[in-house]
């Protein structure tokens, strides 16, 4: 009886920590939180640093596809830096960083509109050519 509820408690431990983990590690792709966590000390901090360094299993497969925000395992990499992380104090490093991340959602936005109005042209075409 202890036992079960010994791996109960593990387990409901267990996917707490998975969800607190992935929660802090999709923050990281928000340079502007970036920046909050420079501006405050915490990238000084060896133990947050190794912590950092701790959370690169999310690059694993079967736990990167939990994430919605694939970027923040580039800002993950990126952290591993240390001239990096002394950049974030910087707010106009995030405001830059902001920035591309949008111009590359709005490019890919775009591509990936044209690539679907061309596969619709092409289904028409088929369509009316095999009647």
């Amino acid at each position: 009886m202890a036992a079960s509820v010994a791996m109960e408690t593990d387990d409901a431990g267990n996917r707490l920590r998975f969800q607190l983990e992935l929660e802090f590690v999709q923050c990281l792709a928000n340079p502007n939180y970036l920046n909050f966590l420079a501006q405050r000390g915490y990238f000084k901090d060896k133990a947050f640093v190794n912590y950092l360094k701790y959370l690169l299993y999310w690059k694993e497969p079967e736990y990167a596809k939990y994430l919605k925000y694939p970027q923040c395992l580039h800002m993950l990499e990126l952290l591993q830096y240390e001239h990096f992380r002394k950049e974030l104090v910087n707010a106009q490093c995030a405001k830059f960083i902001d920035e591309q991340q949008i111009l590359h959602w709005q490019h890919y936005s775009r591509k990936r509109m044209r690539l679907q109005q061309a596969l619709a042209e092409q289904q028409q075409h088929n369509n009316a050519s095999g009647k």
